[in-house]
């Protein structure tokens, strides 16, 4: 008797654990579709889908783009809230003299938040 209640108890830990793990993961991760090739940090990133999925407390967050299961690259960025929410996800960029983009922000859908990143992170 003692057993199969230790059993229960244990996988009802197991499972309310790891089942709040897995939603706070996916209320700071979102899949992100870039079009063209644009830069962040000192990566090019190429067009396709990317989980965008960022660390931290506060405003002040890591951020790391996935591809097909490998982190293409990880870099510091800003969370901030939106006071309206958009409708699909958008990406803002600016070009460069360079003849590049640079990646500055990304709104996402139905969340009233949006992921800004520093045009010159190391203060350069």
């Amino acid at each position: 008797m003692k057993t199969s209640y230790f059993k229960a108890v244990l996988s009802l830990t197991c499972l309310l654990g790891f089942g709040g793990n897995a939603y706070a993961a996916r209320d700071n991760a979102r899949s992100v579709e870039i079009f063209d090739v644009v830069q962040i940090g000192n990566t090019e990133l190429k067009p396709g889908n990317y989980k965008v999925e960022w660390q931290g407390t506060g405003t002040a967050v890591q951020v790391s783009f996935q591809q097909n299961g490998k982190t293409v690259v990880t870099v510091p960025g800003t969370l901030k809230m939106n006071d309206d929410q958009v409708t699909q996800d958008a990406t803002a960029t600016e070009a460069t003299s360079a003849g590049t983009s640079t990646l500055k922000e990304i709104d996402f859908r139905h969340l009233k938040k949006a992921l800004v990143f520093d045009r010159n992170p190391a203060g350069i």
